[in-house]
């Protein structure tokens, strides 16, 4: 190569004249300075060297490709930890809600037993005053009767506040009860009682194997607060175990391996579902036995895998199994899947 000339990138000869040349110190030739272009664009910048230093528009694309990558594999990133932290605050705020719902409830419950505890004490001193009045002896079947009904009268309004409403009758009271779980309102069941000649079941909507018999045997007569208090925990409970089951079912079918096996009362769940453990895909088997019909949590969980699995997942189904004893079953497969995709997206 002639002094003062060098070779640009796309092949071109350039000549450099005396006025675009850098300053040569501390370089005694003009051939010890190259210029770098990309096709026939202006010199970037100067790079001392021998021979000429030759960068292709390919090597260029290359690059470009590479930082296009990692901006968006940062976007991608950012787009999770922004999704991960709306469903964060989506689920604190409903669990600040339900923890508003739930004091409510307690709130109104206290309400209910002041109001219910000064009815029956009036109700003691107007039946106290009619004795005096009338006679010392025992009332007679049309007071307790009357009372009875005034007894149900109050009571209707106060059970209003607990999912549990009614009216009067020709022949005594219907009462409506009405079943929700976390927040969502499921099924309505119906009760006719009859009073005369005593408090007794008309008709009633109350799924068979719900035991209504036992319940009614033990408090229907005694205390008809307790009886309605009792019938409606078994239902609420009833309902929020089948409302599970049918969350995992709609939500994470995908996840699940065959059917899910209930029997009426919801109170046994089998089923299986399929866990990932480094990269590999493993069956889990779960039985869940719900002891306290009325609760909705299961009381007994067994989970047992495949014999090929590794002694690792052992630890991954204790983890399971103490979380379908504290929270609800779908949001336990909600926690499941959260957890697969963290480890998915972690480097």
């Amino acid at each position: 190569m002639e002094e003062g000339k060098a070779y640009s990138p796309c092949g071109e000869l350039s000549v450099w004249g005396a006025g675009c040349l850098p300053v040569l110190r501390p370089f005694e030739k003009l051939s010890q300075v190259v210029s770098l272009r990309i096709c026939a664009e202006p010199p970037l910048f100067w790079v001392p060297q021998r021979r000429p230093l030759i960068i292709t528009a390919w090597v260029f694309e290359r690059v470009v490709l590479f930082l296009a990558g990692v901006f968006a594999h940062l976007e991608m990133l950012e787009a999770r930890a922004c999704e991960a932290a709306t469903k964060k605050e989506e689920t604190e705020r409903q669990e600040e809600k339900l923890a508003r719902l739930k004091a409510r409830v307690e709130e109104l419950r206290l309400q209910r037993d002041e109001l219910q505890a000064k009815v029956d004490l009036q109700q003691k001193r107007q039946l106290g005053k009619e004795g005096v009045a009338s006679a010392p002896a025992q009332p007679s079947a049309q007071a307790v009767l009357e009372w009875k009904i005034r007894s149900v009268e109050a009571m209707l309004q106060v059970f209003y506040l607990t999912g549990i409403s009614g009216k009067l009758t020709k022949l005594g009271v219907c009462f409506c009860i009405s079943t929700a779980y976390e927040g969502t309102y499921l099924d309505s069941y119906y009760l006719d009682l009859l009073t005369k000649p005593e408090v007794q079941i008309h008709r009633h909507s109350v799924p068979v194997f719900i035991p209504l018999g036992q319940i009614a045997k033990k408090y229907l007569q005694t205390d008809i607060r307790r009886f309605l208090s009792v019938l409606s925990d078994h239902l609420n409970a009833y309902a929020g175990r089948r409302y599970q089951a049918d969350q995992l079912q709609e939500h994470f079918s995908d996840q699940i391996e065959g059917t899910l096996q209930r029997n009426s009362l919801c109170n046994l769940l089998v089923f299986n579902y399929n866990v990932l453990s480094k990269r590999k895909t493993f069956l889990f088997n779960v039985r869940l036995l719900y002891g306290d019909l009325c609760c909705s949590l299961p009381t007994e969980v067994v989970i047992s895998c495949t014999p090929d699995a590794p002694a690792s997942l052992a630890e991954t189904a204790a983890a399971h199994s103490d979380l379908f004893r504290r929270v609800a079953l779908h949001k336990a497969f909600r926690s499941f899947s959260s957890a697969e995709e963290n480890m998915d997206g972690a480097p």
